[in-house]
């Protein structure tokens, strides 16, 4: 089933759910509008949006130290009441976020946090990359090119689209909306740090990222 801008913006109107979202459901739906509000249910993303709007000023303060003192991470995430903050459900979630920033070693927490400037700059990059390739193509083509690319450093570098070390067949805002959906709370990820031991200063190469990874492997088994 084909549908249309209306149905999009109709299916938004019902949920609150943000256009890219609702284009979502509906294509993994086959247009079906009541079908992809379920699907929003159970993704747990329409129970979010309809808490976006709530205050979130409970919360912890949670820790990570990578074994040996590696990698450090202080993260603060918000809910609603400190009845949910002292919830094992709330306080595994903020440590599990705190674990894929320590690995994944996000710069942002959302797209919406990278500053224009950084935005344009990368864009420039991407641009010229493709400008230097072999066989150059048209600039509508490279345009397109440059805006895929984008979402390929969205993912890298913005937390909420990051692919969650723990299960790479969700994101890490996947897991924020079924966290919500769950606990029935709002739920804020506010501002992290991240401190990797000898930062700036010239060392031996490592790769951290799958040193944590093993370390999450070992935990699981």
């Amino acid at each position: 089933m084909a549908f249309t801008v209306q149905d999009i913006q109709d299916l938004r109107a019902r949920t609150g759910v943000g256009m890219m979202d609702c284009k979502k459901a509906l294509v993994e739906t086959n247009g079906d509008i009541e079908k992809a509000i379920e699907y929003l249910r159970e993704k747990g993303i329409a129970t979010a949006a309809k808490k976006s709007g709530r205050i979130a000023s409970q919360g912890i303060v949670d820790s990570y130290i990578h074994m040996g003192g590696k990698i450090g991470v202080l993260l603060e995430v918000n809910c609603e009441t400190d009845f949910v903050a002292r919830g094992d459900m709330f306080k595994e979630f903020v440590h599990n976020v705190a674990l894929q920033i320590a690995a994944a070693k996000p710069l942002y927490i959302r797209k919406e946090d990278v500053p224009q400037s950084v935005l344009e700059k990368e864009k420039e990059i991407l641009r010229a990359q493709a400008l230097n390739e072999p066989k150059p193509k048209p600039m509508p083509i490279i345009e397109k090119m440059v805006e895929g690319r984008i979402q390929k450093f969205y993912q890298d570098n913005c937390l909420l689209e990051q692919i969650y070390v723990k299960d790479n067949t969700r994101t890490i805002k996947d897991l924020l909306n079924e966290t919500i959906s769950a606990i029935g709370e709002k739920i804020d990820i506010r501002r992290f740090v991240r401190y990797e031991m000898g930062e700036g200063l010239e060392k031996r190469e490592e790769n951290l990222a799958d040193e944590i990874e093993a370390q999450i492997k070992k935990m699981q088994n």
